[in-house]
């Protein structure tokens, strides 16, 4: 064990892990990265299927991301939009966020990350109903197995049950449905009729609660920590029709999906909906600086505007002048790179075919994709989708190989999952998918 895994046992905390087999085994140091592939303390290159948090969107070593945030470090390293007060950078983001997200989107909340986002939604959500005069609309529905962050509010929105047990002491007034989950819950042949029965969960709940007591209703367009859950055709328009029809605001998580994951800006644009409140963090700024936002549509942000009261909700680095610059950095070399006509017209199709392939594995239940997201899933028969015994923890025996055979996965369970860089080329493509075939072949060896 290195000098400085000793450190990291002795004295860092790490987020989401066992900490006795973290430290038994030592944590692997990651010491650089470009493009598309990181490299650890002895020199071995490991391609980054998972961007590192779904967020390293322009890949390692983005040169003008990193002049971007030197730059601005230069001029005005910090200074917050409290007390009636702004900077350029948080200025000429907001306005370059209205033009890339959605229509009728145009006011933004800053905040530093995808768990801050969603805590603002809940306070932001329950501000609008109050100011319109409807204080009984509180209760928020979310769906099970859904990830919002790790925030006692985040968690709370989050449908993850090993989460809640932790937690205990929850946001109260936040329920959840099911998942359009297909793979996992659902043995029938019409899946387009799967997703209309999920998605009218949704207003079962709010009969069940009452329509003057349902505030919004949040979801990722796809669940992406949950294992990477595609719904059907079917799910979102009806979820629009009913948030519509009952008058909820439709919140869309946008943390993972945003910034040209799933071939558009926001997935939100994919799937044609109309989010009241869109949040976003992660792919704003590839992951170089921490920042995040909640964009307002304009009719939820007129009632915001003409309260006459104060919205005391906020953060130290809302709008970081560093990070904002780096945002606006990203986004401008999307463009310029023109990444996202090039994500649609080649590297998705592609991604789509090569990943489809791992579905031939004798190991494999269902290979899936959308956008630049996928998933693989672990099973011991592919004909009755019978999975192995947890106890073995096929997924994580799965992970273990991948790095091993130079490639990140993250396994959900026994669900393997992907989100690499957007800068990914063809090739590197090939690369990913024979690598993760080398390691489902050491995990059927060692199973």
């Amino acid at each position: 064990m290195s000098e400085l895994v000793e450190y990291d046992a002795q004295h860092c905390f790490h987020p989401f892990s066992n900490y006795h087999d973290l430290n038994r085994k030592g944590s692997r140091m990651i010491e650089r990265a470009e493009g598309v592939y990181i490299f650890d303390e002895h020199g071995h290159q490991i391609l980054d299927g998972m961007s590192g948090l779904w967020c390293v969107n322009l890949g390692y070593s983005c040169q003008p991301l990193i002049e971007a945030a030197t730059k601005q470090l230069s001029e005005l390293p910090y200074y917050n939009l409290f007390f009636q007060t702004s900077h350029p950078p948080a200025a000429r983001l907001a306005k370059l966020l209205a033009e890339v997200t959605p229509e009728g989107m145009n006011h933004v909340f800053f905040t530093g990350s995808g768990s801050e986002c969603n805590d603002t939604v809940v306070r932001m959500v329950r501000y609008y109903w109050n100011n319109l005069g409807k204080t009984n609309k509180k209760t928020i529905i979310a769906r099970k197995n859904a990830y919002h962050g790790s925030t006692i509010a985040g968690a709370s929105l989050g449908g993850m049950e090993f989460m809640h047990k932790q937690t205990g002491c929850l946001v109260p007034d936040i329920v959840h449905i099911d998942q359009p989950y297909a793979f996992g819950e659902y043995d029938g042949d019409d899946i387009q009729a799967f997703g209309l029965e999920r998605a009218r969960q949704l207003e079962a709940k709010i009969l069940e609660l009452g329509e003057d007591n349902v505030a919004a209703f949040i979801a990722e367009p796809i669940q992406g920590a949950g294992g990477v859950i595609i719904p059907p055709e079917s799910y979102w328009p009806e979820i629009q029709r009913i948030c519509d029809k009952y008058e909820i605001l439709l919140v869309a998580d946008e943390v993972i999906c945003g910034f040209g994951r799933t071939g558009e800006w926001f997935a939100s644009q994919t799937y044609n909906i109309r989010p009241d409140l869109l949040c976003m963090a992660k792919g704003i700024t590839s992951g170089y600086l921490p920042l995040g936002g909640v964009m307002v549509r304009d009719e939820v942000a007129q009632v915001l505007k003409d309260a006459n009261s104060e919205f005391a909700h906020g953060f130290t680095y809302s709008g970081h002048p560093a990070a904002c610059a780096v945002a606006i950095a990203n986004i401008e070399e999307m463009q310029k790179q023109h990444i996202i006509p090039t994500l649609k017209e080649s590297i998705i199709p592609y991604f789509a075919d090569k990943w489809q392939q791992l579905a031939q594995h004798p190991l494999v239940g269902e290979a899936r994709s959308k956008g630049m997201v996928g998933a693989i899933e672990l099973v011991r028969d592919k004909a009755s989708k019978e999975r192995y015994s947890k106890e073995l923890e096929v997924g994580m025996m799965c992970r273990e190989n991948c790095i091993a055979s130079g490639l990140v996965m993250r396994a959900v369970g026994d669900t393997m999952i992907v989100s690499p860089p957007l800068i990914i080329t063809k090739q590197e493509i090939d690369l990913l998918v024979e690598r993760a075939t080398l390691a489902l072949d050491k995990t059927l060896a060692n199973l």
